[in-house]
């Protein structure tokens, strides 16, 4: 099945792990328990200020996660759900085509250039210019962002790690999800 994602990796779409094909195609619900995480003193400070705006705990530790992955005609849409009920919604316009093209998300007031490298059949974001409320940042002012999906075994790892030169790491979240149903924790 063709959709915004095949067309814009092309042949390269036969480099991600054949997981990540399906989910890429037929679009799913990966569910688990992701661990958040908080940098020290000043970073953790403003992490917990960006995990606010984005739906994330402000606690660190083992919390349920869910990520839906869908397509419309034109985008990638990407609703994540932490078990406390917030919610964060992305949606992803591609631009071009891979290796040279590059998505935009749009997320709050947020729109990043994200480029796309494919490692071990993995797919890692790559930051390339950000816009907050339509004003372009240089990237040295906005948090580093490193972000990929791969496949471990039969289970598909994600992780998100938000990071400033001279704090370091901000905030992050990671873990192992299976595709399927979301049930709410109890």
């Amino acid at each position: 099945m063709e959709n915004v994602v095949t067309q814009w990796f092309g042949d390269a779409f036969s480099h991600l792990h054949p997981l990540l094909h399906k989910l890429h195609r037929e679009g799913g619900t990966l569910t688990g328990p992701v661990q958040v995480e908080y940098g020290p003193g000043l970073a953790g400070w403003i992490g917990r200020r960006i995990a606010g705006k984005t739906g994330a705990p402000q606690t660190t530790g083992m919390v349920g996660f869910c990520v839906e992955i869908r397509h419309t005609g034109d985008a990638l849409v990407w609703s994540r759900t932490f078990e406390s009920g917030a919610q964060m919604h992305s949606l992803f316009r591609p631009h071009g085509a891979f290796p040279d093209g590059y998505w935009s998300e749009s997320t709050s007031g947020v729109e990043l250039r994200l480029g796309v490298d494919i490692r071990e059949g993995g797919w890692r974001w790559v930051p390339l210019r950000c816009k907050v409320h339509g004003v372009p940042l240089p990237l040295w002012l906005v948090p580093r962002t490193d972000a990929y999906k791969t496949v471990v075994g039969d289970q598909y790892r994600f992780a998100v790690t938000l990071s400033l030169p001279v704090l370091g790491k901000l905030m992050s979240y990671s873990g192992d999800l299976r595709l399927g149903e979301y049930r709410r924790p109890a």
